[in-house]
């Protein structure tokens, strides 16, 4: 007797919503029933307003269920959900429904869709393509099929992968290395999660690509502590790759050796840091180390290091599977291929939307994310991390591009979107951000170290009223020593929601008691 499969997802979000017990519930209920089924925990599909959301394939396509909850487990046994009953938590085929239909989905197409830890599930939904065609092709071809794609790193500096690439691949030394870094410590940011989660496997042949591409034979994920599962998953996954060929020796009989290693970071914002991360990574204090030498000639222990985030690498497979040429088609100017854009803060439905660069902003908040999720009037919108500028409404036209961003005073950043209603009030926001640097610094700069703790100051003096034409001045002043004097962009870019706020939400920044007497 065939079983019959019930995808409930692993990942963080769904498990945080009740996953886990849905799962023991679905279990106790199809015993009692004596139905012989089987429960695959594959990784989200990026809707968390429908988590946790149970798939049941019927007649080739799945069928959601969401959010479903431990009671209502039984209701679906009796509205017969393993054939696609109907049900008041019945969302149709997901596939079909908009916020998965308008999504052009590369490096998440088969997150929340396969077995993470399946190497069959990986090949049958196109893994592997992209490692078989790298082992064909030498260093240098590689190389160039990632500089013809145009991609570039998705961890928020937005610099040319390819030039990374051919840097480390043209360097002369004993020993090279890839390091991921997997240490997502930006609000409103989880795609790296997600996917580490739901296709682990895609991050492991993105690295051992970059490892062909660039005469790298070690790598390391350097993960952030607060991520367990993923932490579980990938340390399973390294294990079914070295069953499996992808790692070891002699990666799937190219005579080329790739091990990999996942190191548990301590907690700290800095190490996100290329160059705080791999002190860290060494053993050391996570301090920024001053450049140069780059890291591409001297990294990890003084060797020439490829450092990528996450969805850097991500990406990697399916170039060298379809052609740098192919991915270069998604996206508008110089901004290449698709990012994962994560929508997060007072939003109806947060998520992730991953498509093509040049999507408009107000369509990821208001078409997709649904708008705020208290229903009142949107206000503001963060992009990319605590150190992202604040935008108000009258900038929703703008395209998620790159230089488009960068015009207009802000960033693409990781690609997390956090929304604010007319609740949110600016100034606190702003305060926030020096706050954050000052708890966050690594404290070798002064500019950063100090320069955040007078920030919060002077921001104090100016809800107060206190010489307030006086610090407005000041506050311009620290801003732009910080950002022409920190060692790295902590300091340099803390400046930014800050500004971004005082231009663009002048009545917030009014002094307490002329607000509350205008009130």
């Amino acid at each position: 007797m065939s079983s019959l499969r019930i995808y409930v997802p692993l990942d963080s979000a769904a498990v945080a919503l009740g996953a886990d017990e849905v799962v023991a519930a679905i279990s106790q209920e199809a015993t009692s029933r004596n139905l012989v089924i089987e429960i695959v925990r594959n990784g989200s599909r990026g809707m968390h307003w429908l988590e946790p959301l149970v798939e049941v394939e019927v007649d080739g396509k799945r069928i959601g269920y969401g959010p479903v909850a431990k009671a209502d487990v039984a209701s679906l046994f009796e509205a017969d959900f393993l054939s696609g009953g109907v049900h008041a938590k019945s969302v149709g085929t997901v596939e079909e429904l908009p916020f998965m239909a308008d999504q052009h989905r590369l490096t998440f197409a088969r997150c929340g869709v396969t077995d993470p830890l399946s190497i069959a599930d990986y090949q049958a939904h196109g893994g592997l393509e992209g490692v078989t065609n790298a082992i064909k092709l030498s260093q240098s071809d590689i190389v160039e099929t990632i500089k013809a794609s145009g991609l570039r790193g998705r961890g928020g500096a937005g610099f040319p992968a390819g030039i990374k690439w051919d840097t480390v691949q043209s360097a002369q030394a004993d020993q090279k290395y890839i390091v991921c870094n997997a240490d997502e410590g930006d609000s409103g940011t989880f795609a790296d999660r997600m996917i580490m989660e739901g296709d682990p496997l895609l991050l492991i042949e993105g690295m051992v690509i970059a490892g062909l591409g660039v005469g790298a034979t070690k790598g390391y994920i350097y993960l952030r502590s607060e991520y367990p599962i993923a932490a579980r998953i990938l340390n399973e996954a390294i294990e079914v790759a070295k069953a499996n060929k992808l790692l070891g020796d002699d990666v799937l009989g190219s005579g080329k050796a790739f091990e990999l290693t996942v190191f548990i970071g301590a907690g700290a914002y800095i190490c996100g840091e290329e160059t705080s991360l791999l002190e860290s990574l060494e053993g050391k204090r996570g301090v920024v180390r001053a450049k140069p030498p780059l890291p591409a000639l001297e990294g990890l222990f003084g060797k020439p290091t490829l450092v990528h985030n996450v969805l850097s690498l991500c990406a990697v497979p399916w170039i060298m599977a379809n052609g740098g040429a192919a991915y270069a088609e998604y996206g508008q100017g110089r901004s290449k291929g698709t990012l994962a854009f994560q929508l997060a803060g007072n939003i109806k439905q947060g998520g992730l939307f991953e498509t093509a660069f040049g999507v408009k902003l107000g369509d990821l908040v208001n078409k997709y994310g649904g708008g705020t999720r208290s229903g009142r009037p949107f206000k503001a919108v963060q992009i990319g991390g605590p150190l992202g500028a604040y935008l108000p409404e009258q900038m929703l036209d703008l395209a998620m591009d790159y230089e488009v961003m960068a015009q207009n005073g802000a960033g693409v950043g990781h690609g997390g979107i956090v929304v604010f209603d007319d609740s949110a009030d600016l100034l606190a926001q702003a305060r926030y951000a020096f706050e954050f640097c000052a708890e966050e610094s690594c404290g070798k700069c002064t500019p950063c170290r100090v320069g955040a703790v007078r920030g919060e100051e002077v921001i104090d003096k100016i809800a107060a009223g206190t010489d307030y034409d006086q610090n407005m001045v000041l506050l311009e002043d620290l801003c732009e020593l910080m950002v022409d004097g920190s060692l790295c962009a902590m300091g340099g870019m803390t400046p930014i929601p800050v500004m971004s706020a005082v231009k663009h939400f002048p009545d917030d920044f009014a002094p307490r008691v002329n607000r509350e007497a205008a009130e």
